[in-house]
């Protein structure tokens, strides 16, 4: 037998194989367990499906994936070109951008349109290898309209060459043009079945023990988004590395606020007082608890309680929507809490 079988590693290849194990060990959960092929993805049976059909086919349209965040849908993209071009050709066939970060036209008519149009050659005998490549916008929804436009010309253009999926979380911000040239998946927020048996099994694998009511509490916080369960899970890990993590650790890094403090809360706008509304809402807002996980939680509790009408609770929701809104353009938190708290009282004071 060859003494080379038994020569051992070069320095070189020492410290490389270090440097795989260390990043291995400090890499973010979210990436070291990012499903690798189709089998892995979670709880989106149609759209894998559907993608697996087309993986043996080779006959891949445009795709468009939409649905909320932390639902699979660039890491179902990703699984997808894994297990049509293999590690090896990924590098070069495959195009991920942020649309939010890259948005404009010029990104478009430069670093698009100049991978989509050069055609491949190179195959892999472990994969399929189909004769085209892929181009990944992720964030899809924050391009400008002139970008969409440009893009749509593109996805006609180098539709032999080049597969294009846009991944999004509101389609309707997509031009029309574009999603009729695509297969749209919606993808949903994961079951609470799907969510539980991969934070499971990430746990058992990490090593990381959970108290009583630490799921209940971590789904909650999480709201179907798998993302930030399993980065609440990670961060947990560290406060928590030889004790189970608690119930209330979730809650601190998921910015709810404690029942307690909340039961405060709910009395002063069951007292009317327009003095109480405005210590409770400051006190909330000096305590760091944002205005949108405040009106999340007035909504659970206004859902919940039986001694408020169907009407009463209609007329509350539309309140709590316009706040909402009001928000998202840049309104004072305070304000619109405040806002919220008098017209809850007003409401609640109808016969």
């Amino acid at each position: 037998m060859s003494n080379s079988f038994f020569a051992p590693k070069s320095a070189a290849a020492v410290r490389k194989d270090d440097a795989a194990t260390s990043y291995e060990r400090i890499k973010p959960w979210v990436e070291k367990y990012r499903p690798k092929n189709m089998d892995d993805v979670a709880s989106q049976e149609q759209v894998v499906k559907v993608l697996k059909k087309a993986l043996h086919s080779e006959n891949l349209p445009h795709l468009l994936f939409y649905g909320p965040p932390g639902t699979g849908k660039t890491s179902t993209i990703l699984a997808l070109a894994n297990e049509l071009f293999g590690p090896k050709l990924s590098k070069s066939r495959v195009l991920e951008l942020n649309a939010s970060d890259e948005r404009g036209i010029q990104i478009v008519r430069e670093k698009i349109k100049n991978f989509s149009r050069t055609t491949v050659t190179q195959i892999d005998s472990d994969h399929p290898s189909p004769p085209y490549k892929i181009v990944i916008l992720d964030e899809a929804d924050s391009m400008t309209k002139d970008a969409q436009s440009a893009l749509r010309r593109t996805m006609e253009q180098y539709s032999k060459t080049t597969r294009f999926c846009l991944i999004c979380n509101y389609v309707s911000r997509i031009i029309e043009p574009i999603t009729s040239r695509c297969a749209k998946f919606r993808f949903k927020s994961l079951p609470i079945d799907d969510l539980t048996k991969r934070i499971d099994y990430i746990c058992d694998l990490e090593n990381v023990q959970l108290a009583s009511g630490t799921m209940e509490t971590l789904i909650r916080a999480s709201g179907g988004d798998l993302r930030k369960a399993i980065t609440f899970i990670q961060t947990s890990s560290t406060l928590h590395q030889k004790e189970p993590i608690t119930p209330k650790t979730i809650q601190e890094l998921a910015g709810v606020i404690p029942e307690d403090i909340f039961d405060e809360f709910v009395q002063s706008w069951e007292k009317q007082s327009y003095k109480a509304m405005l210590e409770a809402s400051q006190n909330l807002m000096n305590q760091g608890f944002s205005g949108e996980t405040i009106l999340s939680q007035i909504h659970d509790r206004i859902v919940k309680d039986d001694s408020i009408t169907t009407l009463q609770k209609a007329k509350i929701s539309q309140l709590l929507g316009t706040a909402d809104i009001n928000l998202v353009h840049g309104s004072d938190e305070h304000l619109q809490v405040l806002n919220v708290l008098m017209g809850i009282s007003s409401i609640l004071a109808e016969k």
